[in-house]
């Protein structure tokens, strides 16, 4: 049967390695939805143009609607030749409905009609399945922010202590990165927002078939504009993958930051029991796997996205079959990212902030040498001045001189006045440049970030409502 698409050429049939290598049903049949919608539109079409009868078009729907029924509920019954969703489909609708059936592919390639099925179904991945689950990790940390008010911990640089900063500003920053992957993945649905179907194996086709109508009946904008191009553009795939690449490398560095606050070097953070795990041999143990597994997946996804490059990188115009190499890291990454964002979410969700900590960490005097560079440059001393006058001093301090407040206070350039910046909490309050971190400024912050995620929820809802 593998052979009977092509057969009338060959005198007998593929090889069992070939057709082991050959067959991509076993993972692409998860776009049975999309190939069967593309096959739904194709046909009316058909019908439309005359090249069906309305007779033929009712059959062929109706056998279209039977295999959908027979794959969602998991009664659909594969045959080896079934070399991929297409094929599968329509052996199984010329099965129901006879001769009819071996219309369906009038017009058609299977070259534009894997294209359409895939840039359908990462249209409906992206919207549908990942975008919402990150506005959901960014309202998860919104709410955190909201919830911290004036706490504060230190930040860092280089991973060591720098300045102090509010909770929420720190929290804010992941919602800022998170942002942008939505961006980034909206704007992804725009440019793949082109039907292929029409195309044909590469150069259009001699029947009088309407791309038009087949692009708005399965909700793109428009379609193609060049027949070689739209069966062999894959950089939609590509972009999301990068996409998710990154979205992978930003849920990786929540990882690893919830993986040091968790530590008891830190404790900056309590895990939620179930969103921990214990070891195997020693009691004590709480671990955070899921950051470790963030962590871990963004190896992953980027290398998902580098094996497709190189794949691309060299394949000349229009369809190869190295092309069949982009469903499966397609379909990971979507399932991974997925997976780890509900996961980490969860985590998140359930964490308790140990803010005494954080400021008993924050409110080391050294943390605040750089406001004391401050005042010195208010009452007119260039910077770099200011800066060795004072690392000056923290060098003493250090070396067991006196405490940095006693050497700041007896400083000529500094004295008391200066000193009270050196009190717990007063060094997080001077931030308040704009998208600083100073509470008052951080409030404001937290207002343009639920507006943001706002604005994005409103994007995602107009997407959405072009969808077939």
């Amino acid at each position: 049967m593998a052979g009977e698409l092509w057969e009338g050429r060959f005198a007998g049939g593929p090889s069992e390695a070939l057709q082991q290598l050959n067959d991509s049903f076993p993972f692409d049949r998860r776009m049975y939805r999309e190939d069967i919608a593309g096959s739904r539109a194709h046909v009316r079409m058909l019908a439309d143009v005359g090249l069906l009868t309305e007779n033929e078009r009712d059959q062929i729907l109706a056998g279209l609607d039977q295999v959908e029924e027979e794959m969602a509920s998991g009664a659909f019954e594969a045959k080896p030749s079934d070399e991929d969703i297409h094929t599968a489909v329509e052996r199984r609708v010329t099965e129901i409905v006879g001769d009819p059936g071996g219309k369906i592919h009038t017009g058609r390639s299977r070259n534009d009609q894997v294209a359409l099925d895939v840039r359908m179904w990462t249209r409906s991945e992206i919207l549908e399945g990942i975008v919402p689950i990150v506005l959901q990790f960014q309202r998860t940390l919104l709410d955190h922010a909201q919830a911290a008010g004036d706490a504060y911990l230190p930040g860092y640089t280089h991973l060591q202590q720098a300045q102090p900063v509010a909770l929420a500003h720190h929290l804010l920053a992941h919602v800022w990165a998170l942002a942008r992957d939505v961006d980034r993945l909206l704007d992804t649905v725009d440019r793949l927002d082109v039907s292929p179907l029409g195309a044909g194996a590469l150069a259009g086709s001699g029947l009088p078939l309407d791309p038009s109508q087949t692009a708005a009946e399965l909700g793109f904008s428009k379609p193609f504009d060049n027949s070689l191009d739209a069966v062999s553009d894959r950089d939609y795939v590509v972009e999301t993958l990068f996409d998710l690449a990154l979205l992978g490398v930003h849920l990786s560095r929540i990882g690893e930051e919830i993986i040091l606050w968790a530590s008891t070097e830190f404790g900056f953070v309590t895990l939620d029991d179930a969103f921990s795990t214990g070891s195997s041999m020693m009691p004590q143990k709480k671990n955070p796997d899921i950051a470790e597994l963030a962590r871990g997946k963004a190896g992953r996804l980027i290398g998902n996205l580098t094996g497709l490059l190189a794949t691309m990188k060299n394949l000349p115009l229009t369809y190869n079959k190295d092309m069949q190499e982009d469903k499966e890291p397609l379909f990971d990454s979507c399932d991974t990212v997925r997976l780890t964002l509900l996961a980490l979410d969860g985590m998140v969700s359930t964490v308790t902030f140990n803010t005494d900590a954080m400021a008993a960490q924050a409110d080391s005097p050294y943390a605040a040498a750089t406001d004391l560079a401050d005042h010195l440059v208010r009452n007119g001393m260039p910077f770099r001045q200011a800066h060795g006058v004072v690392g000056e001093l923290v060098r003493r301090a250090l070396a067991g001189e006196g405490s940095l407040t006693e050497l700041v206070t007896a400083n000529e350039h500094l004295g008391a006045e200066a000193a009270q910046v050196l009190e717990p909490g007063q060094s997080v309050r001077q931030r308040t440049t704009p998208g600083g971190g100073a509470p008052e400024v951080v409030r404001t912050q937290l207002a343009n970030a639920v507006d943001r995620v706002g604005q994005d929820q409103q994007r995602l809802a107009a997407a959405l409502e072009r969808l077939p």
